[in-house]
């Protein structure tokens, strides 16, 4: 997927995953059913199952400005704060940001 879009930020939640990229070549149902079918190849085989793994519909919301990508940055990688996971975003190991944030600011 590396050379499909930009990742700017993920969270990987217990439940879900937020994800915020930029497209590339591909439209966005090209990458979300890429993604769906090799991380569920992978994770069937490394726990040696057979099972679906992700639900059939996904949430998007396009960016139109700078503020609102900062801003849904922001929240994507405050997820696990907001859920009680932890106490400060640093703690939390799956997430990653092009941006470094004052976490004391979230």
């Amino acid at each position: 997927m590396q050379n499909k879009v930009n990742t700017i930020c993920y969270t990987l939640m217990p439940d879900h995953l937020h994800w915020l990229f930029q497209l590339k070549d591909l439209p966005l149902t090209d990458v979300v059913r890429q993604y769906k079918s090799i991380t569920t190849v992978n994770i069937n085989k490394f726990n040696c199952s057979n099972g679906q793994i992700w639900q059939q519909n996904y949430f998007e919301h396009q960016l139109r400005a700078e503020d609102d990508l900062i801003n849904q940055a922001r929240y994507i990688i405050a997820n696990p704060l907001r859920a009680e996971l932890v106490n400060k975003a640093e703690e939390y190991p799956f997430w990653d940001c092009v941006y470094l944030f004052d976490h004391e600011s979230m």
